[in-house]
Order: structure tokens, then sequence, then C-alpha cells
């Protein structure tokens, strides 16, 4: 019951959360040059044909008026339809956000398991090798651009090597997808029992997981490491260990002190990069929602990039409210 009530506080505050970010991008979005009627008729149409068109989409009312026909119709699940692909804007995203989330999860997953170690050990040891491949990776992964590491790994393991697939999608193009269940190629490939898919969707993974995590890890190694150091540099963490306690009981403290800030850089780190990754979508050709809102952007199609704002907002307020939950689970002060 404590836990549902503090879930119950937090959900309060989803809905004018999602409306604001909403009714700012709508506006942002707007100030943006570019007229879709013009776009959508070609350069040849006649001033009367795009007043026409404008007309009927609704583009000569004013702002306020437009956003709330907007809103009106996302309240009925209605995120409208891309004249790009002149399909509704709901499937577009239904089929390409799996594909971006599937990376995202997996690259932070990669950056976690360098981090977090890294940063600990670097953390336990004031002095020597590991402290210093710390400080250097934090500042390197932290200068690198994500795009950039994706084309020079590319260029390494795909055209020196020879070792890494051709960057050009999320599978081979000889190879028939599998049934969408999950969105995810690799889960629904095991679902499917195609095992050839899910090598290929495996080793399409690898490189653009690499750079997502390489450059993410930095972030969270240093993170890690300095709220390591202030956590053992605590006067109760000084006292356990004149009180003789053995060092991985100690390590394991820290750590656990250490872990709400931790979860917190996670949780900003993996909505900064479902929008993030658009660049690394890019050069591997993966056709991700990123992707999708950027063609939008460029093209004055409204729709798909207000669509991926709505749903990169709400995958990330899911993700604030199970940070919260975790906070709730590890810092006791919270639950009394």
């Amino acid at each position: 019951m404590q836990m549902l009530s503090y879930v119950g506080r937090r959900l309060l505050f989803v809905i004018p959360q999602l409306l604001g970010i909403v009714f700012i991008s709508f506006f942002l979005i707007k100030l943006i040059p570019g007229d879709p009627a013009v776009l959508m008729l070609g350069p040849n149409a006649t001033q009367a044909a795009v007043d026409r068109l404008r007309d009927d989409l609704g583009l000569t009312k004013p702002l306020v008026e437009q956003f709330a026909i907007y809103i009106g119709k996302v309240l009925q699940g209605d995120l409208g339809t891309s004249w790009q692909t002149t399909r509704p804007v709901l499937e577009d995203l239904a089929e390409r956000f799996p594909a971006t989330l599937e990376l995202v999860t997996l690259g932070l997953g990669l950056a976690l398991a360098i981090g977090i170690p890294l940063g600990v050990a670097a953390s336990m040891q004031r002095r020597g090798p590991v402290r210093k491949v710390a400080d250097y990776y934090g500042l390197l992964a932290g200068a690198i651009p994500d795009f950039w590491l994706a084309l020079v790994l590319i260029f390494v393991f795909y055209s020196l090597l020879g070792i890494a697939p051709a960057p050009l999608g999320r599978l081979d193009i000889t190879l028939i997808a599998p049934d969408a269940v999950t969105g995810s190629l690799l889960v629904d490939s095991l679902l499917a029992g195609d095992i050839e898919a899910f090598r290929s969707a495996a080793s399409q993974l690898v490189l653009p997981v690499l750079t997502l995590g390489l450059v993410n890890a930095g972030p969270i190694l240093k993170m890690t490491q300095s709220t390591m150091d202030r956590t053992l540099a605590s006067d109760f963490m000084r006292y356990a260990e004149m009180s003789g306690l053995p060092r991985r009981v100690i390590r394991r403290q820290a750590i656990r002190a250490s872990l709400p800030s931790v979860i917190t850089l996670v949780s900003v780190l993996f909505s900064v990069t479902i929008g993030g990754a658009v660049l690394v979508e890019i050069v591997f050709g993966w056709g991700g929602a990123g992707q999708y809102a950027v063609q939008g952007v460029l093209n004055a199609d409204i729709n798909p990039v207000l669509g991926f704002v709505i749903f990169s907002a709400l995958l990330s307020l899911a993700i604030y409210l199970v940070v919260d939950l975790l906070y709730f689970a590890l810092d006791p002060r919270i639950r009394g």
C-alpha cells in the first residue's frame, strides 16, 4: 500500500508534464521554416492549389486552435498522418520505435557493463594503471562524437578487416524478417526459431551498440567513480574500515550507496540517447524512429515529429517512474 501510494503521487504529475512537453514542442516545430503544402504539391503547383491545401490541412487557423484540434485527436489515439509515407503516424512509430529502443537499450547495457566496474575499480585503487585508464577513458569518451566513432568502427571492422557486416540496416538484405511480435529482431527471430535471422540481427547490432556503449560509458564511469570516492571518504565508511570489516563488504556498501546517483544518470542518458542516437541510426541505415522524426523536420511533416516527441516523452516518464521505484527500494528514508 505504501508503494502504491508513492506511485500514485508520481502519476499525478505525468499528464501535466506530457501536456507541457507537447505544447512546447508544437509551437517550436511551427517556427521551423517550410510550408508542408508547398512540399506536398511540388514547386510547379499554383498558388490557388497551395492555398486550398493549406486550408484543408487547417494551417490557416490560429496556432492555438490548431493545437487544440491536435490535442483532441491525440486524446482519441490519432497522431495524424505523415504525408511522406501516407500512413498513420501511430503505425509508422509502432514499427520503427522498437528498432530505436532495441539499439538504445543494448547500447546503454554495454555502457553500464563498462562504466560501473571500471569506475568501482578506479575508486578502490587511488593510484596505479587502472586509475589512469579510467581517467583517460572518461575524458576521451566525453570528447568523441558518436557518429564519428561509428564511421571509424565501420572503416576498421568492415572496410579494413572485413569482419563486420555492411552497415545497411538491421538485417541482411538477403534474409526475410521474422513476423513482428515485439519489434526486436533478436527476440522475434528467436520466437520464430529462425537462427539465421538471429545471427544476422546480432551481427548488425554489434557496431552500433559498440558505438553507443563506448560513448555513454564515459559519464557512467565518472559518476560511479566520483560517488564512490565521496562514499569511501565518508565517516561511516572510515569507521567500517577501522572496525575491521572485510574489503569486499566495504566495497559492496559503497556501491549500494552510490547506486542512486548512477541510476539517475542512466535514466537521463536513456532519454537523451533516444533522440541523440539519430546520427548513429543514419550512419548504419537503421531506420529507427529518430531517423523518421528527422525526415519529418526536414520535410515540414509535423505529425511524425510530434508523434516521436509523444512516444519519447511517455517512455522517459515511464523510466523516471521506474527510477523513483528503485529509489523507494534502495533508500529507506523515502519509505519512512
